[in-house]
């Protein structure tokens, strides 16, 4: 029967590099069901870096990335054996246990990912990553404006129009109204991103009777992001 198994086989190329996003599933309804804050929860996001750091210490990705309710991982040793099935499913039901532990709450329907595979080139790591932070401050500033909205006018007002603006017309109505994007904090704007820094760790030689400084990397969670360019990503040793 094993012939039955279709998709079993598939794989993605040797030494190659891949993406794997996670997206929440139905999150906007389970938004509604914990009775989340708006625009932005701090507690979720905390607990949605919890996920990101689980899943950075389970599968070794060399960069993770997440704003709203996805997580884009950056692999250069692929696991699995390249195998897609096996990638995407591990995954998405590990980011899923890893949520609903990590709330220690009872939820009405069990919280859910889904995954989906990118392989990608060094040459487009930057522009897929400045893709997605872009999304995040696209998303900043509609939760925001729609959250005013909604203070002012009807559900079905506001959906109506904030549809027929765009992002500077949003953004300057919330500055008339008091509300300065600037000045919110840097997750909310840019994501935030889990990746390996090194300490220095200042010890004692014996035998040479001195101090000794060695370096020792450590899982980072940064909530403070700059913009994404060649110059990061070098500098946290994801591109040469």
């Amino acid at each position: 029967m094993k012939e039955y198994e279709v998709y079993s086989s598939l794989k993605v190329p040797k030494n190659s590099k891949i993406i794997v996003r996670l997206d929440g599933r139905n999150f906007h309804q389970l938004a509604r069901d914990l009775d989340l804050i708006k625009p932005y929860d701090d507690n979720f996001y905390n607990i949605f870096s919890c996920v990101c750091e689980d899943l950075f210490k389970e599968f070794s990705p060399i960069f993770v990335y997440a704003f709203s309710d996805e997580i884009s991982m950056l692999f250069d040793n692929v696991p699995f054996n390249g195998r897609i099935e096996k990638i995407d499913s591990v995954m998405a039901s590990f980011a899923s246990s890893s949520f609903a532990i990590n709330y220690n709450t009872k939820f009405k329907k069990p919280p859910a990912f889904d995954s989906r595979v990118i392989p990608i080139s060094d040459d487009d790591i930057l522009e897929y990553f400045k893709w997605r932070q872009d999304e995040s401050w696209r998303n900043c500033v509609n939760s925001h404006g729609i959250c005013y909205l909604k203070s002012k006018y009807s559900n079905n007002v506001s959906n109506d129009k904030i549809n027929g603006m765009n992002l500077s017309d949003i953004h300057e109505l919330l500055f008339k109204n008091g509300i300065n994007l600037n000045d919110i904090d840097t997750y909310k704007k840019r994501g935030i991103a889990v990746y390996r820094k090194n300490k220095k760790v200042v010890g004692f030689n014996k035998k040479e009777n001195k101090e000794q400084i060695s370096y020792r990397s450590y899982v980072f969670t940064d909530w403070n992001l700059e913009k994404f360019s060649k110059d990061f990503f070098r500098r946290i040793g994801v591109l040469k």
